[in-house]
């Protein structure tokens, strides 16, 4: 039947799988929100629309669906637009739909106006455009879904007009039959089996985006020694003895990759926040597989590029080397002498920290999903914590925001109620989104956030004296962050030891609430 536009796009999202939209209503857009519950779709009230923007990023890298909000024309898309940015730069399906003014080209002093909303949208997704029609507004839906399945998963934004959305429309169209994904047929390997014949010491480098169940088999069935990034982490679970863990930016992996006589990476971009400086070190052959073109033009020059996708590239590769024999030119004592070396350099860079990981490790289940914000307690994990399972461990990698965590964090326990999932964040970014706090004590999320406050921007003020600049504006008055968590309804701890803390979050896991555990570097 006939409903306004506004409605009929909720039932569309709901008849492409879309159960959840984070969001805030307004004036402007309220006629997206006469549909929602029509269309049996769950709507969480963020307090900020920046934490629904990451709600909808969290939601999304816990289920691999994408996670849509839905925001105000003007100030509700400009506040959306860092979350959008993240999502981009991580590979994170959004979508984010706003309302937009009916005309802005002969009118000034309008609510909400901007200059070009559109425009500004684009410059942090995939793609943004206008829905000046009901047809153009589903086709565009329509195209968003498809792309998040077929192509590499990234923000779009679509804004319709005020008045198009209070229109009368027809209902959307039935969901078309998906496109065929040729990228899950087997790729050509065979220039890669090749060099894998003759390979002594290949080495394997995996990303976020080399989804598989399969790289533990495929490096065992070939004797490969492997690096992960940070987000690739879990895809070999842990104990694997040729694994370098995620120690990519530890000067001294350049060395180890050099001594490679084959580097195959998979699904990642090797950019800077992979490796923190501009060469990989490799003087073998490089063999780059990944979806996107860019990535395999870039700077690092592979001489074997296959486009293709990492699950199909890594079930073919199995297949083709379940009888091969092991190259032999790895040892497992080289390579937990490696780590052990650059463990200690991480402890020493960032003393005491190290400590607190592993019991914090040791106190939560091994498939708790975390999300950490920019913290020195996260740059030390993402270093030395080993994943059991892959894809559970979600940071600001490439936009690298503060106030990320808390509600993204959210987001991911919204999408896994009855899983264990985690925050970890630092004080000062904790200011930026520790409102939606009130979201997760709504909810009732039994979410440990763990806090770590050592009372100021702990890493910039490192930055400064390394770079001999006084340190300046590095320390913020800071609230008593149990009583404000009180405040909004949440558990607090402030534990003193690493004893009291194990007890405090494993508790925190079985609450009916958040809990936030605030932790300082004087625990012992």
């Amino acid at each position: 039947m006939k409903r306004p536009l506004g409605a009929q796009i909720s039932h569309m999202l709901r008849d492409r799988g879309v159960e959840v939209i984070f969001g805030i209503p307004g004036v402007h857009n309220q006629e997206m929100y006469r549909g929602i519950e029509e269309a049996g779709i769950t709507h969480v009230l963020a307090r900020h629309e920046q934490g629904a923007g990451f709600m909808a990023d969290g939601y999304a890298r816990a289920t691999g669906k994408p996670g849509v909000a839905y925001v105000i024309t003007g100030p509700g898309l400009c506040n959306i637009m860092t979350p959008m940015g993240q999502a981009y730069s991580d590979s994170v399906p959004m979508l984010v739909i706003s309302s937009c003014l009916d005309e802005t080209e002969a009118r000034r002093g309008q609510l909400h106006q901007m200059k070009d909303q559109r425009g500004a949208a684009e410059t942090v997704c995939d793609w943004s455009y206008r829905a000046e029609t009901a047809q153009a507004a589903y086709g565009l839906v329509e195209r968003a879904f498809e792309e998040f399945e077929l192509s590499r998963p990234r923000p779009k934004h679509i804004q319709v007009p005020i008045a198009r959305l209070e229109a009368e429309a027809d209902p959307a169209p039935f969901p078309n039959q998906p496109a065929l994904r040729t990228k899950a047929l087997q790729p050509d390997i065979s220039p890669v089996l090749s060099l894998l014949n003759t390979a002594r010491r290949p080495l394997f480098i995996l990303g976020g985006g080399a989804r598989s169940n399969l790289w533990r088999q495929i490096l065992t069935q070939l004797g490969a020694a492997c690096f992960t990034t940070y987000a690739g982490r879990g895809l070999v679970g842990t104990g694997y003895p040729l694994d370098f863990g995620a120690m990519l930016p530890r000067p001294g992996s350049a060395e180890i990759i050099g001594s490679a006589d084959l580097v195959i990476a998979v699904g990642t971009e090797l950019a800077e926040v992979d490796l923190w400086r501009s060469q990989l070190g490799h003087k073998a052959v490089l063999v780059r597989v990944d979806l996107d073109p860019e990535v395999l033009s870039d700077e690092h020059r592979a001489m074997v590029k296959l486009q293709a996708e990492a699950e199909s590239f890594a079930y073919a590769l199995w297949e083709a080397t379940e009888t091969a024999r092991p190259a032999t030119g790895w040892s497992p004592g080289e390579v937990a002498e490696a780590r052990a070396r650059w463990r200690a350099e991480v402890d020493a860079e960032r003393p005491g920290i190290v400590p607190v990981i592993d019991a914090l490790r040791a106190a939560m289940p091994a498939d708790t999903m975390i999300y950490s914000d920019m913290t020195q307690f996260a740059y030390v994990a993402k270093e030395v914590w080993d994943m059991a399972f892959p894809h559970h461990w979600h940071h600001p990698t490439g936009f690298g925001t503060l106030g990320y965590a808390l509600p993204a964090g959210i987001g991911g326990a919204v999408a896994r109620r009855g899983r264990p999932t985690a925050v970890i964040a630092g004080d000062y970014g904790f200011h930026y989104t520790m409102q939606e706090l009130g979201v997760a004590v709504e909810l009732g999320l039994p979410l440990p956030i763990i806090l770590w406050d050592n009372g100021k921007l702990k890493e910039i003020e490192d930055s400064m004296v390394r770079g001999q600049i006084a340190p300046n504006a590095v320390v913020a008055r800071n609230p008593d962050f149990c009583k404000l968590a009180e405040a909004f309804g949440a558990a607090s701890a402030a534990p003193a030891t690493l004893d009291e803390m194990q007890q405090v979050v494993r508790a925190a896991f079985k609450a009916s609430g958040p809990t936030l555990i605030r932790l300082t570097p004087d625990i012992v």
